[in-house]
């Protein structure tokens, strides 16, 4: 019986989770104290020099979230000692939804739809902010930047405008839609909403808190005049709002996330990676000395991301089936004929508005995809999914096989699936194929560097690089599908862009932090230092590169 309870408890019990991250939080407020003591004076005294500085809004906002709370108290500690004055934004009860909650911490949608998560919020809110505290930095919450009479506005809009208006709705010029969206799909694990059963409820839960996140931050960088506004994410609720007031404000915004690489983050200016990556200026790495070194250091990277051995991040299987004899025996593909590749993404995962989209989703995409080939007997579709939809953090409630085979019950002969439980490598298996079609998965990046040829029907980051067939409209994929097989792979300088670029992603753009250490669960690392001078000026260069891009609007660029 105890096992069995440990196992319950391990699917996602609220209670049990909720025990750990009250543990891990309070354990980090011990940390910062330790460290803090350790060196009293001299950490008052840069408290007072930093009060001088610039301010820069941390709005960490969700405290259980340890993946943020980590690595924002240490940007805080680190911006003091260079000058700067950081206030923490946190979310104090407020929001009757937001970026903690999902289907697994909240699995009675009935009650949730009813209650939201105000039972674990005061808990949530109270560590992180004496964790906070105990660095010397200021926190404010979200209530106190709410009047009575603004709650009611909200209350108002939240309660009157029609469900199917929502996702797009525009709030004073803020896409609160949009996000309240993402927010809500993310909490079911879902690509859409229609017919999940307490839709519409948890949905305005999640609009409701858009809005709110709206006015309070509208309203705290009215009376604080900050320089930058730094936090994890910059999209679902509440960060994605926050990045709009802010930017609607002409605050200037950076946000951050966890790399693949171990020990490594991506910091982006003024809106979340997932954008800026596909609209960042070519110049940025296309004039990049390309030499042995760098061509030996991305060669071997690329080769371990088979394996995952340098990762933190990684989707792949503990021991994944390589042999490629094995794979064609295994799905029954023909050697006769070419295989044409197709790697899906999480389906809920980043759905927002992008302007290069040809689809209006990803499974769009993926039914036009098999329609075609299911006419081109002369080619086989070979369908990767992504292994995410069930070893992700949060795994996905709308599984892809299904959706395929709730319109195709028989696929055609040519068209074979790879299912997300599969141990079969992607990487292999794209080996094998002519050519690869993405809608936005990074592991475009890693193909075309391996001279796989790529066609990205989405908004994959390769996007409008020079190296990749990109799908302009859905009219236009049929006309680029007609020219498969390609029989080429890339060469010349389709080729050395493709490696540039690569080299750029991957170790150039994915900033090293030495003192942030691999560690089981989530989030996936810790933070090892002796004394908050580990943290101080010219230290590190990865930190050095990331203070530099807050304070100044420098690149988050790192040359290792």
């Amino acid at each position: 019986m105890g096992k069995e309870l440990i196992k319950k408890y391990l699917r996602g019990n609220k209670f049990l989770m909720g025990l750990v991250v009250r543990w891990r939080r309070n354990k980090s407020a011990k940390f910062w104290r330790g460290i803090i003591q350790n060196d009293s004076a001299e950490w008052t005294q840069a408290l007072s020099n930093a009060a001088r500085g610039e301010k820069v809004l941390i709005a960490t906002s969700v405290g259980s979230h340890l993946a943020g709370t980590t690595i924002e108290s240490m940007l805080s500690v680190a911006l003091i000692q260079n000058g700067a004055e950081p206030h923490v934004f946190l979310c104090d009860a407020a929001l009757p939804a937001c970026l903690a909650c999902t289907y697994m911490t909240y699995p009675d949608f009935k009650k949730f739809s009813k209650e939201g998560p105000s039972s674990d919020c005061k808990s949530c809110y109270s560590s992180a902010k004496r964790m906070y505290e105990s660095i010397g930095v200021k926190v404010h919450s979200y209530g106190d930047y709410l009047s009575a009479d603004e709650l009611g506005e909200i209350s108002g809009i939240a309660e009157s405008v029609p469900v199917s208006e929502i996702p797009g709705f525009m709030f004073e010029g803020l896409a609160v839609g949009e996000h309240a969206k993402a927010g809500a799909l993310r909490f079911f694990a879902r690509g859409e909403l229609w017919g999940e059963p307490f839709s519409e409820p948890i949905l305005r839960r999640y609009f409701k808190a858009a809005l709110l996140t709206a006015y309070a931050t509208r309203n705290l960088i009215k009376v604080e005049k900050f320089k930058v506004a730094v936090f994890h994410h910059g999209i679902y609720i509440p960060q994605g709002i926050i990045g709009e007031v802010c930017r609607q404000k002409q605050l200037r915004v950076v946000n951050w996330n966890p790399a693949y690489r171990q020990g490594c983050f991506v910091f982006s200016h003024e809106d979340t990676y997932h954008r800026t990556m596909i609209t960042e200026p070519v110049s940025k790495w296309e004039m990049i000395a390309w030499d042995d070194r760098k061509e030996k250091r991305l060669t071997e990277y690329l080769k371990s991301r088979w394996d995952g051995s340098q990762d933190w991040i990684w989707f792949q299987y503990e021991r994944p089936t390589f042999e490629v004899d094995k794979i064609y025996s295994q799905l029954g593909i023909s050697k006769d004929k070419p295989v044409i590749g197709l790697l899906t993404s999480v389906m809920w995962d980043a759905v927002l508005h992008y302007k290069a989209n040809a689809f209006p989703d990803m499974l769009v995409w993926v039914r036009d995809t098999i329609a075609y080939f299911a006419e081109r007997q002369d080619l086989q579709l070979l369908i990767r999914v992504h292994p995410a939809e069930i070893r992700g953090a949060l795994p996905s409630r709308q599984r892809l096989v299904e959706e395929i085979l709730a319109v195709y019950p028989v696929l055609p002969q040519n068209i074979i699936i790879i299912p997300p439980e599969s141990d079969i490598s992607t990487y292999a298996a794209m080996s094998i194929c002519d050519s690869v079609i993405i809608y936005n998965t990074k592991t475009g990046v890693e193909l075309s560097a391996a001279g796989k040829p790529v066609i990205v029907a989405g908004e994959a980051w390769i996007r409008g690089k020079g190296f990749t067939v990109d799908v302009e409209t859905r009219g236009e994929y049929s006309k680029i599908l007609d020219s498969l097989p390609l029989r080429r792979m890339l060469s010349g300088n389709e080729l050395e862009r493709a490696k540039k670029y690569a080299y750029h992603f991957f170790f150039r753009r994915m900033i090293p932090l030495e003192f942030m250490k691999k560690s089981a669960g989530q989030p996936p690392y810790r933070l090892e230092i002796a004394s908050f001078k580990d943290l101080a000026p010219g230290k590190s260069k990865g930190l050095s590169v990331i203070c530099a891009g807050i304070l100044s609007g420098t690149d988050f660029i790192c040359d290792e």
